[in-house]
């Protein structure tokens, strides 16, 4: 078994699996945050983000959720490296003038690069205030005291340079999404010459409505609120 991951199809094997959990993550999260659009003062979507502060989502499922990020961050970036490593400069020659090729499957690693920016200014402007200095607001909604999570995000998103930031760490996940979404089902053997083609337009769609949902969220505090 050590083997086996330690191998070129084993590192793409959990890059894929690792993946397609977070793509879940990515629907269930979204799902929540639209809830933000919901005109009653930012009830709902504390209820919400209250439920999923409960010890079993915080001590059971937010570590899986963890890992499942380590592990695909750390296996795309050494992946990258390998084939660069391999390629050499005919990367330039060959990749960069093949129009068949994305622009996305040729330059995963920025976006990458991107899209872990994001994630950090995310956890600095979420996470840490939530789960460490507990900086964030309460409020009460049903008798049930919790952190009001509507105020901070609103805080944040009407700053109009963080909506900015967030919107492109949003466009960053949309075209990395456009290749990893069909790559992964191509590395778990569900895709043919037929199914590729059909992988590659569900993943474009998919990552377009997902980044369509997180810029209107963004647009809407920074615009409208």
């Amino acid at each position: 078994m050590s083997n086996l991951f330690s191998s070129s199809i084993g590192k793409k094997l959990l890059m894929s699996i690792s993946g397609l959990f977070l793509i879940i993550f990515l629907i269930v999260h979204l799902s929540i945050n639209l809830t933000l659009l919901v005109p009653d003062g930012g009830e709902t979507f504390n209820v919400a983000a209250n439920f999923m502060a409960l010890p079993l989502i915080k001590f059971g499922l937010q570590p899986i959720l963890a890992l499942g990020f380590i592990v695909h961050i750390f296996y795309g970036g050494l992946l990258t490296a390998q084939n660069n490593k391999a390629r050499g400069n005919s990367r330039y020659a060959s990749g960069n003038n093949t129009k068949e090729v994305m622009w996305a499957s040729k330059n995963m690693w920025i976006l990458g690069l991107t899209i872990l920016a994001f994630l950090t200014v995310h956890i600095i402007d979420y996470w840490v205030p939530l789960q460490i200095t507990h900086g964030a607001q309460s409020t009460t909604i049903g008798g049930v005291e919790m952190h009001d999570t509507y105020a901070l995000v609103k805080a944040n998103l009407q700053n109009p340079l963080k909506a900015i930031l967030y919107i492109i760490g949003s466009l960053g996940l949309a075209l990395h999404l456009t290749h990893g979404f069909w790559s992964a089902f191509q590395t778990l053997g569900a895709s043919n010459s037929i199914w590729r083609k059909r992988w590659t337009v569900i993943g474009t769609v998919f990552a377009w409505v997902i980044n369509l949902g997180f810029i209107v969220i963004a647009v809407y505090f920074m615009l409208f609120s």
